[in-house]
């Protein structure tokens, strides 16, 4: 495994902490990546892996991303139609949906077909936003990027809106936060986290890892 890793810096995002994650892991696994943070398309259309963070509204996120020229056209020209690995974190999950409906409605990427919709846990007397640790639960589907995951790994959370999958077989783990919460998607190369593995400690760099070391 060689290459860049480009994580895209779209003014939105943990953008020094993922950064720091994933070179934690390049150097601890002696991989032969290195790690950019961009906003330019051109270093995105040469790279091996791509992660795209998120942090705040689903609106302010799609329109952050939108605004970098070239941007929208590059992901889905490496990702969807030349397969390369993609890991989106947070709202950069949840943009791979179909729709966000958070303030209004909001289209997604469409990557992988679903709704961004409210926890809507309040009257069950929960918190929100939903923050803090929880305990990964597998939806029964195996996949590289769950491989070697303690069946106690706990993960870090932050945030007001869930993704739902239109397919189930799209949800690999949740959580239970007054309800199923999706905690990780994937579809082909594609996979996303709703928990932030830079903070999540050896659970979060374990997912980096497997993403790293991850052939679809």
């Amino acid at each position: 495994m060689s290459g860049t890793i480009a994580i895209i810096d779209y003014g939105s995002g943990n953008l020094r902490s993922a950064a720091k994650a994933f070179e934690r892991v390049v150097a601890e696994a002696g991989l032969n990546f290195t790690v950019a943070v961009t906003d330019d398309p051109k270093v995105v259309e040469n790279a091996a892996r791509i992660v795209l963070p998120g942090v705040g509204a689903f609106a302010d996120c799609r329109a952050g991303l939108m605004a970098l020229p070239g941007m929208a056209e590059t992901l889905t020209e490496r990702v969807l139609a030349r397969g390369t690995p993609f890991f989106g974190i947070c709202v950069g999950m949840q943009l791979m949906a179909s729709i966000g409906r958070e303030h209004g409605m909001h289209a997604g990427l469409g990557w992988i077909a679903g709704e961004v919709v409210p926890l809507g846990v309040e009257a069950q007397g929960l918190k929100v936003p939903h923050m803090g640790w929880n305990q990964l639960i597998s939806d029964g589907l195996s996949h590289p990027l769950l491989t070697g995951l303690d069946s106690e790994a706990h993960a870090y959370f932050v945030h007001s809106y869930k993704f739902e999958p239109a397919n189930p077989a799209h949800r690999l783990a949740h959580v239970e936060y007054g309800g199923m919460v999706t905690a990780v998607v994937g579809r082909d190369n594609m996979v996303g986290t709703q928990f932030h593995p830079e903070k999540s400690q050896m659970t979060g760099l374990k997912v980096i890892s497997n993403f790293l070391t991850w052939a679809p």
